[in-house]
């Protein structure tokens, strides 16, 4: 949106140098991303007419054309352009001249043609943006040479253009953009009511309105203007148009414009004689229903589906008495009933558009338009009156219309306001400031949000109601962020929020993270084997194949949910064998998936495995105790056979007289079903029971300084004794001195005997306090035969 300055202090009296100016509309939100200066910089452009139009003999999109600036000589021009017409009067930039943006004209030849000057487009005169329209033809009478400011009735002004965000369409304005910079600057702002001078025949009895589909068009207004005269607008709104980046083309279309920059509301013009009866229906397309707009392209419209949303709303069109689409409705006018030099009656239309029927048209056809965005963000729904009668107001002064008495409107039930409770504390909480409600209703009265009714003796709430013209605003928040803009949110002081309550991991989740690292401390990499498991896989593993079937698996291969981790490791074990590293050691820690007997939901465990590739149950053993000591928990382990292990190596894991798991050896037919040679260690422990054990804060043990004493034990066991009652029995006999005890080695051979075995045992001793002596040692070694011989009916060997 470009807001010219003086245009602006026609509604307020507007105080500063542009660049403050400009830093007060951007403390708004309404960011100044240029200040350009209008109307001063063109020394040395002067009017022109075209003489000849021919082409470049050696470049095809280069033309020569010959101008004359009233010297009688015809001048070549080299033009990239060819939007002109021989008699054209356009503006020539001569030789020395210094552009806007900098630039030097010099003579230049341009593929061996001589050009001596530039044919300017009006963004080269910093005009508009682009050079959508190519060269700026002038409708001026001026005479040749006459320098182009004179031309064109310019006075330097100040324009400043700015970024408008999508959820301030007041801003889309000269009058919205005023309202917020009077505000700020605390001087009055006025919005003169129109003046209008009726005469002749009412509206009503020449043009009627009817609107069929009210989601499509809540509120349709009409004028009708007789007699009209329309030339040329005069030089004064075509300068201020141009210099807010819109063309000029005629009195009533540039009036059409300047209403709708200046109100935000747009409005379209119709040829009264060319509308049979002056009657219109306002609907959406119908199927197979077609268009000429006004850029003289047929349209294929779109028929609304019944879904209401997208593109399944349809177009939405004006037609005439005979149901024909004449116009698409908030885009752009239908091109049979188009305004020329020749209208004399006009029909005047302003309504108020569903903004996504709006913008799913503009963007489906990719028309855009200053109209269709001004729709699309959301228009005054109370505005239609003053749009319809500045229009009126100003082409009676600049068009000699009479202006038929009355509006005729198609309405549906009017709009209640948007009324927002709002509390101080909240505000205050959101912005971060202090303000009581005297302050916050000093803010907001100014920019149109009227305040009334606090429902506290001390004003801590009171309501604030909506203007029309913001249908942005409908919750506190909204709210919130009007004050802070116009108390200036440079003058909030940083602050850095407080959080109620700050993040932690649950007892599950740190328990996780301990697991993981116990299992790393001894010597195991985690692996990440799928959930997924081949039909076979779970009886190759020698577990049940009671499982879950995918309904839609991947792959056929992977179409059963795991019961235990020890099929995915296995594979594991066997792809890292199958690459010349059968030692491999990895853990998992994931979740199985156990059958219910309701057929529901399956329960899903988390566990955690390691499996040691060439290791036997002795040193899964070994492992287990090195993550238990690592954990700070006392595990115990039984004999007991367990699915897919080896029947006379595998123990129940016991955790506080519960069984969490399982350690051992893995089966030797199991191995061979995964094709793996050599013994597989394996344990597997229940997490959550882990991490239940896990909540005890540890204590740090001190460390002996003392050197420890290490001797060997070996026992001959019936077959039933289990090698973890005699590890802990030493242990208990050896108190207080003993450190740890080892099993090291188990022996069977027909000289110990049948169902007989031996069990030898690492033991290492240390005092706290002291050196060992002998007697120390041999005392304790004594104790400790002496227990595992009268418990366990052992000998020593």
């Amino acid at each position: 949106m470009r807001a010219v300055l003086s245009w602006m202090r026609e509604f307020a009296p507007i105080a500063g140098e542009p660049e403050q100016i400009a830093d007060q509309l951007t403390s708004l939100g309404l960011v100044v991303e240029e200040i350009l200066t209008v109307g001063a910089d063109w020394d040395g452009i002067v009017v022109a007419r075209v003489l000849d139009l021919r082409s470049h003999p050696e470049a095809d999109k280069i033309q020569l054309v010959d101008v004359d600036i009233g010297d009688g000589e015809a001048l070549q021009i080299c033009c990239g352009a060819f939007n002109m017409n021989v008699g054209d009067k356009v503006a020539l930039a001569t030789l020395g001249t210094t552009m806007p943006d900098g630039l030097e004209i010099a003579r230049r030849k341009l593929r061996g043609e001589w050009s001596n000057g530039m044919i300017c487009s009006s963004s080269e005169l910093k005009l508009e943006a682009s050079d959508s329209h190519g060269i700026m033809i002038l409708e001026t009478d001026a005479e040749l040479g006459t320098p182009l400011s004179k031309a064109l009735g310019a006075v330097t002004d100040i324009v400043f253009d700015i970024d408008v965000e999508g959820n301030r369409p007041d801003a889309l304005s000269v009058i919205g953009i005023t309202r917020d910079l009077a505000a700020k600057q605390g001087v009055p702002f006025v919005v003169p009511s129109p003046k209008v001078l009726e005469g002749g025949m009412p509206a009503a009895a020449v043009c009627s309105a009817e609107i069929v589909d009210l989601d499509l068009c809540p509120r349709f207004g009409l004028r009708v203007l007789r007699n009209v005269v329309n030339g040329p607008s005069p030089v004064w709104m075509q300068n201020r148009l141009i210099a807010a980046g819109m063309r000029p083309i005629s009195t009533v279309v540039d009036i059409s414009n300047y209403v709708m920059l200046e109100t935000g509301h747009p409005n379209h013009t119709f040829d009264l004689d060319t509308i049979p009866g002056g009657a219109l229906r306002i609907r959406r397309a119908k199927p197979g229903e077609s268009l000429r707009t006004l850029d003289g392209t047929d349209r294929s419209l779109v028929a609304p589906d019944g879904s209401g949303i997208g593109r399944g709303l349809g177009d939405g069109v004006i037609a005439n008495a005979s149901d024909e689409a004449i116009s698409l409705a908030g885009v752009m006018g239908g091109f049979t009933t188009e305004i020329s030099d020749a209208t004399t009656n006009v029909l005047l239309e302003a309504a108020v558009w569903d903004r996504m029927s709006i913008a799913n048209t503009s963007r489906r056809l990719n028309l855009r338009s200053e109209a269709s965005t001004r729709f699309e963000r959301g228009v005054d729904h109370a505005g239609l009156e003053r749009a319809l009668d500045r229009f009126c107001e100003l082409a009676a002064e600049l068009a000699d219309a009479e202006i038929a008495p009355g509006r005729v409107f198609a309405d549906a039930p009017p709009v209640a306001p948007v009324i927002v409770t709002t509390r101080t504390s909240m505000v205050n909480q959101l912005l971060g400031t202090d303000l009581d409600a005297a302050a916050m209703v000093g803010l907001l009265n100014p920019i149109g949000f009227s305040c009334s009714n606090p429902t506290l003796s001390d004003g801590a709430r009171f309501d604030v109601t909506v203007p029309s013209w913001r249908p942005d605003s409908t919750i506190e928040a909204d709210i919130a962020e009007e004050i802070g803009r116009h108390f200036g949110f440079d003058n909030i002081e940083n602050q850095v929020p407080v959080s109620i309550e700050t993040g932690e991991l649950t007892q599950l989740q740190r328990g996780r993270r301990r697991i993981r690292r116990a299992f790393a401390t001894v010597g195991c990499a985690e692996a990440m084997p799928i959930p997924f498991l081949a039909p076979g896989d779970l009886a190759a593993a020698g577990l049940s194949g009671d499982a879950l079937t995918l309904a839609n698996p991947l792959v056929s291969e992977e179409s059963v949910l795991r019961t235990s981790l020890l099929p995915g490791l296995l594979k594991a074990v066997a792809y890292n064998a199958s690459h010349r590293r059968p030692d491999v050691r990895l853990f998992e820690l994931g979740s199985v998936y156990h059958p219910t007997a309701d057929g529901e939901l399956p329960d899903e465990p988390e566990q955690v495995a390691a499996i040691l590739g060439q290791t036997d149950a002795t040193e899964a053993v070994r492992l287990l105790r090195g993550v238990a000591q690592s954990l700070g928990l006392d595990l115990r382990v039984k004999n007991a056979e367990r699915a897919g292990l080896h029947p006379t190596r595998a123990a129940e894991v016991i955790f506080r007289g519960k069984t969490i798991g399982e350690v051992g050896e893995v089966d030797p037919a199991v191995a061979e079903a995964f094709e793996i040679s050599g013994r597989v260690g394996w344990v597997q422990l229940d997490v959550a029971a882990l991490a239940v054990g896990l909540t005890a804060v540890p204590k740090a043990k001190p460390v002996s300084r003392f050197p420890s004493s290490d001797l060997d034990l070996a026992f001959v066991v019936p077959g039933e004794v289990e090698a973890s009652a005699v590890h802990d029995s030493l242990m208990k006999a050896g108190r207080p001195l003993v450190q740890s005890v080892e099993l090291f080695d188990v022996f069977r051979s027909e000289q110990l005997g049948a169902d007989r075995r031996s069990l030898a045992f690492s033991v290492r001793l240390q005092a706290d306090d002291r050196t060992l002596s002998d007697e120390d040692v041999q005392s304790t070694r004594t104790k400790m035969i002496n227990e595992v011989t009268k418990r366990h009916k052992a000998e020593l060997r």
